[in-house]
């Protein structure tokens, strides 16, 4: 049924079905478009009379199909989709203001038309369209069509936005569409614009329920994706005039433009709304364009993931057939990649940091090397400690000479402080090998992550060795001092001449002091000159000397009190305390370079070599065993899932490989 546009034309139109055996659309051209018959009687529809007040109505289907929605919802885009032209106004805000009447008609192609025309005169075209209103043109040109509805709109409705309840009729005639009528009516609205009267929405709402009443009109319910289906005033309208749903079919539109993780899967599957005739997801032209635009951006990105998702499931590698072998080839190259890591020939060179036998090498020569070059050889001993060693090293009689054990004594005590920073390099070198194990397990991921109980045994394994070989580099390391501090070797070639020494100082003493020079003589003690506070015996004392108290006396206790620092040394004591700080500091640069040298050594042939020369027997030695076998190959279940979710991935994007290419040979509109 249809809405009246005048008072001229206010009775009841008859609502009984259409019916007739022949179909008039062949037969109607642009003049068949007029008022006569009443006002469409649909009972006498064989005439092609369409009134202004009704719903013309195709024979075939025994009614027409209503779009219905509110306004931007998609309705005429879904119109155009079915007819395959775009023909119809869009922009923003309302854009259909009256309904239009669309009559699609099938008709021969053009070769065949003019084939079968008996030297009639037809349309030398193989798509055209006619309107009611003007009933003497033909227009072949699908930009006139618009233009044609626009100028008819704003005739009766104006510019500003106002509405018209008067249908517009139209009529296209093609061998690509169906025999089907189809109404293109306003969108629901809610707030009056322009020119629209107050009551907009009442107004639109009984103009749709005067097209979708008809029992033989199809509801397409047309709702946006991108919106809530409960919502939907389309399917409550529906509802309200097909409570069983018999007639509606929804028609979801805008898929393109939905918010970014969201689907509309529960609205498709009806299980959000159901739908007795279903729900149709629909993409318009604008998507279509979009995608034709993307395709060889899509079509890279496709490929790109395809190579990678083929390189994931070759590094998963394939279901085990012979374990043994399989368990040697890992062991295998995790002890060659171990040991090229350390020798630097290994496939994978980290850039960020030092690694492996480099890090080794900065250790021994910067770390380690520094560290003894910045240790004093005289660090920690005064003039009074060394004259203190030496009066400790002549007992209780005074002494005549320097005794050679106090430079021994101190000397010791010196080379003693190189010991904790060579046990020190042992730790540093022990454990850069046990980040070589991790480096190692890093470039093998995916074939130790594979068999985490493999990795786990193999850890276990080299931090074993690396455990059991450093106790017995720290006894070598400590026996290295322990063989410097054995013997004092005196007459070592690059230990300075004791004499030269000896006769350097006492020539510099005698030159400040204008003293003739001391002689010089080959020899460890000399002569003893004491101090001038211990040569005189104090006065006034009555009891001996050796019976006197020392916390009584005068005398200087180097065992229980320090010398007083604001003690001046008599020459002698300056001379001698000089000649063996002079010795200790040659005998320690003699034996520092010895350490420097040789702990590196040490620490390479005991714990670095021996690791190298060892590690795959080792690794065989307790891994390779008929009972561990399958405990050690068990893959893990998450590789398991992983690769078989990386090969449904790839099987997925080589199907979008060819759907694409299939995409790109056919025609959108």
């Amino acid at each position: 049924m249809g809405l009246e546009p005048g008072p001229e034309s206010r009775e009841k139109p008859r609502t009984q079905p259409c019916h007739g055996d022949s179909d008039p659309c062949y037969q109607q051209t642009a003049g068949d478009f007029q008022h006569g018959g009443g006002r469409g009687d649909p009972a006498a529809p064989d005439r092609g009379d369409w009134g202004p007040g009704e719903t013309p109505i195709s024979p075939f289907l025994g009614g027409s199909s209503c779009p219905t929605g509110v306004q931007s919802s998609g309705k005429s885009s879904v119109l155009e989709s079915i007819v395959g032209r775009d023909f119809l106004p869009r922009g923003s805000g309302i854009v259909t203001r009256r309904p239009l009447v669309l009559q699609l008609v099938n008709v021969p192609f053009l070769e065949e038309r003019q084939h079968a025309a008996s030297g009639e005169t037809s349309t030398q075209a193989e798509e055209w369209a006619t309107f009611l209103h003007c009933k003497h043109k033909t227009f072949t040109d699908f930009d006139e069509i618009r233009q044609e509805i626009e100028t008819e709109t704003e005739r009766t409705t104006g510019t500003n936005k106002g509405i018209s309840l008067e249908p517009l009729y139209l009529k296209i005639y093609s061998p690509h569409v169906l025999n089907l009528t189809l109404v293109d009516l306003p969108g629901i609205t809610k707030v009056p614009v322009g020119d629209q009267p107050p009551d907009i929405e009442g107004l639109v709402r009984e103009m749709i329920l005067s097209y979708v009443s008809n029992p033989n009109c199809l509801i397409l319910a047309v709702t946006a994706a991108n919106t809530d289906m409960a919502t939907s005033e389309a399917l409550k309208l529906a509802r309200d005039v097909d409570p069983d749903g018999r007639r509606t079919l929804a028609v979801v539109t805008k898929l393109d433009l939905m918010d970014a993780g969201t689907d509309a899967m529960d609205v498709l599957m009806g299980r959000v709304i159901p739908v007795k005739l279903g729900i149709i997801g629909v993409v318009n032209r604008l998507l279509m364009h979009h995608i034709r635009d993307c395709l060889p951006e899509l079509k890279t990105r496709v490929n790109v993931l395809t190579a990678q998702y083929q390189s994931v499931l070759q590094s998963y590698g394939q279901p085990i057939e012979d374990k043994n072998a399989t368990l040697l080839q890992i062991i295998t190259k995790f002890a060659t990649e171990y040991c090229h890591t350390i020798e630097g020939t290994a496939r994978n060179i980290e850039t960020s940091e030092l690694c492996g036998g480099a890090r080794m090498c900065y250790i021994f020569h910067e770390t380690f090397g520094r560290t003894l070059e910045s240790i004093d050889p005289l660090a920690g001993l005064t003039m009074l400690d060394i004259l203190t060693a030496i009066r400790n090293a002549t007992g209780p009689r005074p002494a005549l000479f320097v005794p050679e054990v106090s430079f021994e004594l101190l000397v010791k005590r010196q080379i003693k402080r190189l010991e904790d920073p060579s046990l020190r390099c042992v730790e540093l070198v022990h454990e850069e090998l046990q980040r070589i194990i991790q480096h190692c397990s890093t470039y093998n991921t995916q074939e130790l992550l594979r068999f985490p109980k493999l990795h786990e045994a193999i850890v276990e394994v080299v931090t074993g060795v690396l455990r059991q070989r450093l106790p017995i580099t720290n006894e070598m390391v400590h026996n290295l001092v322990a063989i410097e501090l054995a013997y004092i070797n005196t007459k070592h070639p690059d230990f300075i001449d004791t004499a030269l020494v000896s006769a350097s100082v006492s020539s510099s003493s005698s030159s400040s002091k204008n003293d003739p020079p001391a002689e010089g003589i080959r020899r460890w003690k000399s002569d003893k000159v004491e101090n001038a506070g211990m040569e005189e015996k104090p006065k006034g004392n009555t009891q001996p000397p050796m019976y006197s108290s020392p916390s009584r006396s005068h005398a200087v206790n180097l065992l229980d009190t320090p010398m007083p620092a604001t003690r001046k040394l008599s020459q002698r004591e300056q001379q001698d305390c000089e000649v063996i700080r002079r010795l200790i500091k040659s005998y320690f640069l003699i034996v520092r370079k010895s350490i420097q040298d040789s702990v590196p050594k040490t620490v390479m042939h005991f714990l670095v070599n021996y690791v190298k020369d060892h590690l795959q027997s080792q690794l065989v030695g307790q891994l390779y065993k008929q009972q561990l076998l399958d405990m050690l190959l068990t893959e893990s279940e998450d590789m398991a899932q992983q690769r078989k979710e990386a090969a449904g991935l790839l099987q997925a994007l080589q199907r979008a490989s060819q759907t694409i290419s299939e995409i790109r040979e056919t025609q959108l509109w």
